[in-house]
């Protein structure tokens, strides 16, 4: 770094570097920078000065990071407002190097607590990629939603299916992004049972005084997908010659629940609507398998194996021999 920047732009700097690196510390912030460790120290204390939040924390581990609360006028979120931000960055195409989310990070990082933890909950359980068709939620009532599951708070949601509405008292284990789709993950009391619901067609959301425990080992989204995978109009079920962490690299959960059947062998559970679709998804299988349950996927299956037996036997005078 030139030795002629100003203190102000070293500064600014530092006050970058903090934010793109939580945990650096001040010999680090030197190096960068170009001066002393004690020069750096001194950028720190005047960040600090000015009522900017940074926070040193001691020890191995330890190092400069932004607190919560930094306001950097206009940019003051509300709690709708800051997940409106989150849903349009979850629903757009992202890549493992997207600006765009490094961007929204250093924003989550800085907003107040109770801001953060409804925007930060929706980015840890999202599945990239939109789904064509998908309808974004209203972001109010996701906001409710977020807030009431990092809560534990039991609500009443009013949900709209056809023409009908109805309230049902659900307990929101959590907010689920799946392909760009809008899902909340519950127990029913009505149905006393789990439930995946649409958010898009919840149309409004009451908080109830009593409490709720989610389950200890809840993965939201592997439940999301897994119950997406069930409830269609014809059953499945497969056996896999094969164990069952090299069954789960093949087969996603979104088509189905896979379980051990002993330590060479895996079950396939699911159902599908489109048993063609579902023979084409099968041929990925790198191993025996046989088709226990579904006459429907079965035909299926020889229908496709017929085509591919045909297509490998035809053969073109105009391909050399």
């Amino acid at each position: 770094m030139a030795y002629d920047v100003s203190p102000t732009a070293r500064t600014l700097m530092v006050l970058e570097l903090v934010q793109n690196s939580p945990g650096i510390t001040a010999e680090q912030l030197g190096d960068k920078l170009g001066v002393s460790e004690r020069a750096a120290r001194r950028y720190v204390a005047i960040l600090r000065e000015a009522d900017i939040p940074i926070e040193s924390v001691r020890g191995p581990y330890g190092g400069y990071r932004v607190g919560r609360g930094l306001r950097l006028p206009p940019l003051m979120f509300s709690p709708t407002e800051a997940l409106g931000l989150v849903m349009a960055v979850l629903e757009g195409p992202r890549g493992t190097a997207d600006p765009v989310e490094d961007a929204l990070g250093k924003i989550v990082r800085v907003l107040p607590e109770a801001v953060a933890r409804s925007t930060d909950a929706i980015r840890r359980v999202s599945a990239r990629g939109p789904d064509p068709g998908a309808r974004t939620p209203d972001p109010e009532i996701t906001a409710a939603l977020v807030s009431h599951s990092a809560d534990s708070r039991r609500v009443t949601i009013h949900y709209r299916r056809h023409e009908d509405e109805w309230p049902m008292d659900v307990d929101p284990w959590a907010v689920v992004v799946r392909r760009g789709r809008w899902y909340l993950l519950c127990w029913s009391h009505a149905k006393d049972a789990r439930r995946v619901l649409r958010v898009d067609k919840i149309t409004k959301v009451e908080a109830q005084p009593a409490s709720f425990v989610p389950p200890a080992d809840l993965d939201p989204l592997a439940a999301v997908e897994e119950h997406l995978a069930m409830g269609w109009r014809y059953p499945i079920e497969v056996e896999i010659d094969a164990p069952l962490d090299d069954a789960a690299c093949w087969i996603p959960r979104s088509m189905g629940r896979l379980e051990p059947i002993d330590e060479n062998r895996t079950r396939l559970l699911a159902s599908t609507d489109e048993p063609d679709w579902y023979a084409g998804k099968l041929s990925e299988i790198r191993a025996p398998f046989r088709i226990i349950g579904g006459p429907e996927l079965r035909a299926a299956c020889q229908l496709v194996a017929q085509r591919l037996l045909a297509a490998s036997d035809h053969h073109s005078d105009d391909v050399p021999g």
